[in-house]
């Protein structure tokens, strides 16, 4: 019995040895792994993974996580930290990892100097993976099937890589695979019949491949459970079939941009989901009456916001209301619509007036068919409406007046039909109009004064009947780049500078009576006029100041805008003022904005007219108001950025622009430059609606707008890093200390760094204005990828004020958004229209 007691303990302190240097050593084997990996993948930015050193504990570094029972790594994620080189296959090793995250880097597949390196099948042995997404990075080669042996696999993204070939059969054992992307690739082959086998599918995105064939007539009752069905840019033939239409949780279909045929499934109206049907591209339809049956059916999905079914076969006419749908929108109950693409079709027909009832609508391209009749004015009415397209038609009478309603509205084009009359001079009032098309009308008369639209960038008035001189304004305009004024009857000089510096960039050519221009446009000179007999100096002065006698046989006075004197005061006391406008009467106010409230008055004997702004009088906000205010226009930045169905980006953020309310609570002001981000708008309207740079305000815009740059929520983040600086420092980003690179940026840095020799002594910042001053360091970084988001910026902010003064309200109001959710709103800030 002896002899095998001391066996049996033998085996027990063995065993208890083991289990007590497991840990160690699997701990020593991750540490191992992730060195390996390190060794392999080059950094753009050598901090990131400065962390990662043997000084350092394992799951302190950068990016991983550990798991509490163990110190084993459950999770790596280097998601967007400009990471290079190969993926090493050490990522193997990883056992217990169960989210790897290694999208929007630049990893390659290829070893310098050696062939190949796939993405490594070693990753099919992280047997507890449920997370893989190695998106938007340089990939190559093909679909390792050793990933089939990932059977706790959830969710796996490879979008945007150089990937090929089929994808094998392996994939069927992922059964328990809700989101699976794989879009912006090379992958080719048949729609891979592994996928039909995995019924817990939700999100399915094959977009911008090269799959062919048809789909399997029961693909809906195979994949029942589909929230998102992405397939569009690829080559699929035959029809739709109509078992999709039985996945009731279908929310989001787009197949456009393949080669299907047929009619369009009258059963979509099945779908109550419903909020996206995308068709457009194919050669859906027959050009007949019945090819619009389908909108009818689509009256029950009363959640639908887009719908595109342009470049397709569909002839018929737009359907009008009938008589118990009559306040309905046009596709009666979608009333949520907001975006209706149903160009490049063979409607006829008028359009109706009922596409008036879609209040939310922000797109209608219902240009290259055949409709007539007039434009209605109901839908110049629609107060979202942001691009219109009614080109390509045979449209006639005048365009109506209502246009000047249309705030928001960024592209119009109604080129190439038949409209007639005047161009309205309404359309000076759309502030934020970018393109303006109306080439190939009858439009005749003088072009409007739309000197206001200094966001204009392509603009197209030729083949019409215009006349009178070209608008000398136009030379001023920032942002035109495209100015066709050929075919018209214009006469007069034509201007040398802005954009009229570039013969590439204007067109004038056909209209004979034009002189002058650059040497490149080579028309005649212009003859010199009889110069006009000068102002006398007394009425130059009165221009300069804006001041002129009242005269009993007028009733106003016009006031010049003549610049020829320089600026001229007149010193008068406060009372003055406050009795030339009758004590600042509202009777007596001519105008109102963001810099205050401007009053008429009546000055002295001789009844000078004069426009008086009163300055208020204000006091110095304590720390905890300024960091009040900075965290109310934070709030209201993440609200525009993150909380509405497109992002808006404000592009005008400055201290001018935030307002304070009696409470000092903080409001966001003037959003004449705010812009809707369409993320998933096509290269059509067509090339004609690209997005257009702002110019915003010097020293608060960021750089990449001053080089043209696109409008982005990250521009707002720059602008709102720089008031917080300008906030907390005192300095303003145009003190003329500042001076090459030197400025309020760099100027904040050097006040950190200084704190830190100082640390610890009475000239040390406090430690609650060296983290504001982080967060503002961070919002204003030179390159937008490097800057922190704006619900980040705010969590610090709010961390910030709990930690060191009262606070007024905590980040769970600020920031409801605890949990993953999964809405349309969500998925309408998707990068394009075939990615999730």
């Amino acid at each position: 019995m002896k002899p095998s007691l001391s066996l049996a303990l033998l085996m027990f302190f063995e065993a208890f040895t083991v289990l007590f240097a497991q840990p160690r050593f699997s701990s020593e084997t991750d540490t191992k792994a992730l060195l390996e990996f390190k060794s392999q993948a080059a950094e753009n930015n050598t901090e990131v993974l400065s962390s990662w050193n043997s000084s350092s504990p394992l799951c302190s570094w950068t990016g991983v996580t550990c798991g509490r029972k163990r110190e084993r790594v459950v999770s790596l994620d280097l998601g967007g930290f400009k990471l290079a080189g190969v993926i090493s296959p050490s990522i193997g090793n990883l056992s217990f990892l169960r989210v790897l995250n290694l999208a929007d880097n630049s990893f390659t597949s290829t070893i310098p100097g050696e062939i190949g390196h796939e993405v490594p099948s070693e990753l099919g042995s992280l047997s507890k993976l449920v997370i893989l997404s190695l998106a938007t990075n340089n990939l190559t080669g093909k679909f390792p099937a050793s990933l089939g042996n990932l059977t706790s696999l959830q969710k796996l993204d490879f979008a945007y890589n150089d990937m090929e070939g089929e994808i094998p059969d392996d994939v069927a054992r992922l059964t328990q695979m809700v989101f699976f992307q794989i879009s912006q690739n090379g992958f080719s082959g048949v729609f891979p019949h592994a996928l039909y086998n995995i019924s817990s599918l939700e999100s399915l995105s094959l977009g911008g491949n090269s799959f062919t064939g048809e789909l399997r007539a029961d693909f809906g009752d195979l994949l029942p459970n589909l929230r998102t069905l992405l397939l569009g840019e690829n080559r699929f033939t035959g029809a739709i079939p109509i078992t999709l239409t039985n996945i009731s949780s279908l929310g989001r279909f787009d197949i456009s941009s393949n080669n299907l045929t047929g009619s369009i499934p009258l059963s979509f109206g099945k779908l109550p989901n419903l909020w996206w049907l995308g068709i457009a591209q194919n050669a859906l339809g027959n050009n007949s009456f019945s090819d619009l049956e389908f909108l009818h059916g689509l009256s029950n999905c009363t959640q639908l916001e887009f719908l595109d079914a342009g470049y397709n076969r569909l002839g018929g006419e737009l359907p009008a209301s009938t008589a118990n749908l009559v306040h309905k929108c046009i596709i009666w109950g979608m009333t949520q619509l907001q975006k209706i693409h149903l160009n490049s079709n063979s409607f006829q027909g008028r359009i109706p007036k009922s596409i008036g009832g879609c209040r939310n609508l922000l797109d209608l391209w219902i240009d290259t068919n055949k409709l007539n009749g007039s434009i209605p004015r109901e839908i110049l009415q629609i107060p979202s409406l942001t691009y219109l397209d009614l080109s390509n038609n045979v449209l006639t009478g005048s365009f109506p007046e209502e246009v000047g309603k249309l705030e928001l509205l960024v592209g119009l084009a109604a080129s190439d039909n038949k409209l007639s009359g005047r161009i309205p001079q309404t359309l000076g009032g759309c502030l934020s109009l970018e393109f303006l098309y109306l080439q190939g009308n009858s439009f005749e008369g003088a072009v409007p004064d739309i000197s206001r639209l200094v966001s204009l960038s392509n603009v197209d008035f030729s083949r019409n009947n215009l006349s009178g001189g070209i608008p000398q304004y136009l030379a001023k305009f920032p942002q035109l780049k495209n100015l066709n004024l050929s075919m018209n009857k214009f006469e007069g000089s034509v201007p040398t500078t802005g954009v009229f510096r570039n013969a590439t960039e204007v067109s004038v050519f056909g209209n004979k009576n034009l002189c002058g221009g650059i040497r490149e446009m080579q028309l005649k000179p212009c003859v010199a006029s009889r110069p006009r007999k000068p102002l006398s100096i007394r009425k130059k002065i009165a221009s300069g100041v804006g001041i002129g006698k009242k005269k009993n046989n007028t009733s106003s006075t016009n006031l010049s805008h003549s610049t020829t004197m320089g600026k001229f005061y007149e010193k008068l006391s406060y009372k003055e003022l406050y009795d030339a406008t009758g004590g600042f009467s509202s009777d007596n106010l001519i105008g109102s904005g963001n810099f205050g409230n401007v009053f008429k008055g009546v000055l002295g004997h001789d009844n000078k007219l004069v426009a008086v702004k009163p300055e208020d009088p204000s006091r110095a906000l304590t720390i905890p108001e300024k960091l009040n205010v900075a965290i109310d226009v934070g709030s209201a930045l993440e609200y525009l950025h993150d909380h509405c169905h497109d992002a808006i980006a404000h592009c005008d953020l400055k201290p001018s622009n935030v307002l304070l309310d009696d409470d000092l609570t903080a409001h966001i002001g003037d959003f004449g430059l705010a812009r809707l981000l369409y993320k998933f708008d096509r290269e059509s309207f067509l090339s004609q609606f690209s997005s257009a740079g702002v110019r915003g305000t010097i020293g608060y815009a960021p750089p990449e707008y001053g080089m043209g740059g696109q409008p982005s929520i990250k521009g707002d983040v720059y602008s709102f890093g720089v008031l917080l600086l300008e906030m907390f420092t005192g300095k303003k980003p145009t003190d003329e200390s500042f001076s090459g690179d030197y400025n309020l940026h760099s100027y904040a840095k050097s006040v950190l760094s200084g704190d830190e020799k100082e640390r610890g002594s009475s000239n040390a910042v406090d430690e609650w204005l060296r983290l504001v001053l982080q967060v503002g360091i961070r919002c204003a970084e030179e390159y937008p990828r490097d800057r922190m988001g704006m619900a980040e910026a705010l969590r610090e902010l709010v961390s910030i004020r709990s930690k060191f003064f009262s606070t007024k309200t905590n980040i769970e109001e600020l920031s409801p958004r605890d949990a993953v959710q999964s809405s349309p709103q969500e998925w309408m800030l998707s990068a394009d229209m075939h990615t999730m």
